[in-house]
């Protein structure tokens, strides 16, 4: 019966957030299929390919600062608000770093990719797109994703049950937008 009871309340929690980030990825594919994307996609060789990669890493880094603030939740060693705590900061601050890290890394890849197979590419373009839409990206997700979470928390919500959708949501939405405007940014000046 106690399974039971979990399953139900798993499922209770859970599904709104998933609802909402069907509609939020919908309106993600929109961005992509846009006009505007699609001339952006056109004047900047390799942003196909790196698009991919810079969405899933959104989910992937950001997915893990998620993961560790639900585990220092449930350990006590977090408190649901933001405060000036050492552990709480590194969090943020590791998720950041890594997050423009990662960004850089994939606009250096995308480069040597499209070099190797003769598609040109600017390498000063790409890094420029990804640093512009990695920080952008960095601070919403960060300010969105540890404000969920926290007032989730006080609101009786399992974080475990919410920061899987929220964060690849998160991710995909802020990704495909930033990218777009850091597209548009960086070919003011390159």
């Amino acid at each position: 019966m106690y399974e039971r009871a979990s399953a139900v309340d798993v499922y209770r929690q859970a599904l709104p957030v998933i609802v909402v980030s069907l509609v939020a990825g919908l309106f993600a594919g929109t961005i992509l299929g846009s006009e505007p994307m699609r001339a952006g996609i056109e004047s900047v060789p390799g942003i196909l390919v790196l698009s991919p990669a810079f969405l899933a890493t959104r989910g992937g880094v950001y997915g893990s600062l998620g993961a560790r603030l639900s585990s220092g939740l449930h350990q006590g060693v977090i408190e649901p608000r933001v405060t000036q705590d050492r552990r709480l900061s590194n969090a943020v601050v590791a998720s950041f770093i890594n997050g423009m890290v990662v960004s850089v890394f994939i606009a250096v890849v995308a480069f040597l990719v499209l070099w190797f197979l003769g598609g040109g590419g600017n390498l000063l373009q790409l890094v420029g797109i990804m640093v512009v839409a990695g920080l952008l990206s960095a601070i919403l997700m960060l300010s969105v994703l540890v404000t969920v979470v926290f007032v989730g928390y006080r609101r009786g919500l399992d974080p475990d049950n919410i920061v899987g959708p929220l964060v690849t949501t998160l991710g995909d939405v802020f990704g495909v937008v930033f990218l777009l405007i850091a597209i548009y940014f960086v070919g003011l000046f390159i």
